[in-house]
């Protein structure tokens, strides 16, 4: 009987074990550590005295005693595999005694039978015990783990620590800062202000002097009509007296038709006001269906009639290829215009310079350059991953000029970058042009330019 003693030590320092790494008792680890010197003191003693009988169930209450405590105890949840591993020995051993203490002559014809459960029973232990020896290791590992992330908490706590500290430090002179930022941030947001209405000025400017000649034509056909009327009237009212009521009715044929032309010419007048209106005043935001051929050709001509008023030796051939199967889409007509106008105005410009610098060097007598501004529209299919199946509009704006450097090409879209000579462009067409388009409508801008010899603006806008 010595296995049961052995076995009992053994729990009893196994429990201590796991309760010092992973579960830190005091009391439980005095007690446990008193009852594994009983163990040795009462084993010496039956060894000593032979009293082998009444310390076998001495070693049965222990460790049925170990085993209750153990699976009631909630600090030693680790412990009950090996628990479950030495319960069919315990339970064996209790079993044997109780047989041989009821009826030993029956226990000895069966002997053999409990020698094998016995075998059995420990070969159990073993296994059990193996497989609980892995899963501690396990929880060991991962217990050194957790410290180790403890350990680097509490590290990172304390540097937390010292950047509060100087982060405390910086508070006052960055809110000092701050403030001072902010006083020159207002400035500068009222400067810029200040210089997109500068811009919206001078783009007005450009277009009222486009508009003061393209507005001359209609009103000419207003007033020579309206004279023709005047004689025609005149004329009727001799062809009544005389009694030739036919020629009287032939004249009055003719003052309708002239009537029909007035309102035509008139209502055209009234539609170069209305653009310069709208182009003049802040947008309100509200898209309407708009036909894009004609707001194109509408601030082409007026771009370009601006820049013959400032100059007027200049000519440019304009060219445009519109699509005449292009349907209305709804965009913000004033802000859209604003856009054109400055493309078409960035054009002009660059074929009216390269049209001076020609002259100037007056190289090449035989080849002769004249200006061109082309402008197409079309409508670009919808893309199979296209859910709305919109599609878009495509505007392209290509002018012959001086072309663009590859180092600006990064920065035309910037605001206050200007290719331009100080004192010709404040640098916010393009930007303007750039916001208007993409974020007011969700469309593209982007360009495709050959220094020296091309620069095309490209407009796509969603269907």
């Amino acid at each position: 009987m010595t296995l049961e003693p052995i076995l009992c030590f053994f729990l009893l320092r196994f429990l201590r074990k796991n309760l010092r790494t992973f579960s830190p008792h005091p009391w439980w680890n005095k007690i446990l550590l008193y009852a594994m010197i009983g163990v040795g003191v009462v084993f010496a003693l039956q060894l000593t005295l032979s009293i082998e009988y009444i310390t076998s169930w001495i070693w049965h209450l222990l460790l049925l005693t170990i085993i209750y405590v153990s699976f009631t105890q909630p600090m030693l949840i680790r412990v009950r595999t090996a628990m479950i591993a030495v319960v069919p020995v315990v339970v064996l051993s209790l079993f044997t005694d109780i047989v041989k203490t009821v009826n030993n002559s029956f226990y000895k014809n069966i002997e053999t039978y409990f020698d094998i459960a016995g075998a059995i029973t420990v070969t159990w232990m073993v296994a059990m015990l193996i497989k609980s020896n892995k899963q501690n290791k396990a929880l060991e590992k991962e217990r050194k783990r957790t410290l180790e992330e403890e350990e680097r908490s509490k590290f990172i706590e304390a540097q937390n620590v010292k950047l509060e500290m100087i982060v405390a430090e910086r508070t006052a002179e960055i809110t000092q800062q701050k403030d001072e930022l902010q006083h020159t941030l207002t400035e500068l947001k009222t400067t810029q202000n200040q210089l997109i209405h500068s811009e919206k000025m001078a783009s007005l400017g450009e277009l009222t002097a486009g508009i003061a000649h393209e507005i001359q034509n209609p009103l000419n056909f207003v007033n020579n009509f309206s004279e023709i009327n005047f004689e025609l009237i005149e004329e009727m009212k001799s062809e009544i007296a005389a009694g030739n009521s036919a020629e009287a009715i032939a004249i009055a044929e003719n003052i309708k038709d002239n009537e029909k032309k007035i309102i035509h010419h008139g209502k055209r007048a009234d539609g170069i006001v209305k653009g310069m209106l709208q182009h003049s005043r802040s947008s309100n935001g509200q898209k309407e269906p708009t036909d894009i051929n004609a707001l194109a050709d509408e601030y082409l001509r007026l771009s370009y009639h601006g820049l013959r008023a400032k100059d007027k030796s200049f000519n440019a051939t304009m060219e445009t290829n519109f699509d005449e199967n292009l349907e209305k889409i709804n965009v913000i007509p004033q802000d859209v215009g604003r856009a054109f106008l400055n493309l078409f105005t960035n054009a002009f410009y660059a074929v009216a310079e390269k049209k001076k610098l020609r002259e100037t060097e007056g190289n090449n007598p035989g080849t002769s350059y004249i200006p061109k501004v082309t402008v197409c529209t079309k409508k670009i299919s919808p893309r199979p991953d296209d859910l709305f199946g919109r599609g878009k509009v495509e505007i392209r704006v290509k002018d012959n000029g001086m072309g663009i450097p590859e180092k600006a090409l990064d920065k035309i879209f910037q605001p206050f970058f200007t290719t331009k000579p100080t004192g010709q462009g404040t640098g916010l067409g393009l930007s303007l042009s750039y916001d208007i388009i993409t974020q007011g409508h969700g469309g593209e801008i982007r360009v495709e330019t050959k220094e020296g010899e091309f620069a095309e603006f490209i407009i796509d806008l969603p269907a």
